[in-house]
């Protein structure tokens, strides 16, 4: 396989990670008839942001790279905070 065809098709790998975190979002928020953002949303986040981040590694392309930098930090934090709240509501529980 071609070097660009092996990099197309993880740059579109990375797009369709990325673009599943709305359809997981859309569904879950139809479900319960209001808006909601599941934790799948940010790990499909973080996933389409690391491959993508590859991808535009690989182009040499530095306003790609560094949206997708950013956007892990954020990706990342969130998830920091949802798992440190649940800890936190596990130990509250326990003592």
């Amino acid at each position: 396989m071609h070097d660009t065809t092996l990099w197309i098709i993880i740059g579109f790998a990375g797009q369709a990670l990325f673009t599943m975190r709305f359809v997981v979002q859309w569904i879950a928020s139809e479900k319960a008839k209001r808006s909601l953002v599941p934790v799948a949303f940010w790990f499909f986040s973080v996933g389409g942001g690391v491959v993508l981040l590859g991808y535009a590694i690989h182009r040499e392309d530095p306003v790609f790279i560094a949206g997708q930098a950013g956007g892990l930090v954020i990706y990342a934090r969130n998830l920091w905070l949802i798992y440190g709240h649940k800890l936190k509501e596990g130990a509250g529980k326990a003592g």
